[in-house]
């Protein structure tokens, strides 16, 4: 599984001086903006849709480790 670190607490400012300061290690960027009014913007860079489905499908996984009991775990 991809390395996935929490960016939580994090401000989007402190986000975006570190992709800056990385530009050059970056290799696409997708990003979700929640606005101040409700409004949700989405999007990504260069990928393809194979790249960006695998980074969601990674996510994903990892939320649901988190939060979803394993049955089998029992």
């Amino acid at each position: 599984m991809a390395k996935v670190e929490s960016l939580f607490g994090t401000t989007p400012a402190e986000i975006f001086e570190s992709g800056l300061e990385n530009i050059d290690q970056i290799d696409a960027v997708a990003a979700t903006v929640l606005w101040k009014d409700g409004t949700i913007t989405a999007g990504w860079s260069n990928m393809d849709v194979v790249a960006l489905a695998r980074m969601i499908l990674v996510l994903d996984e990892m939320q649901r480790r988190r939060t979803v009991a394993d049955p089998l775990a029992e």
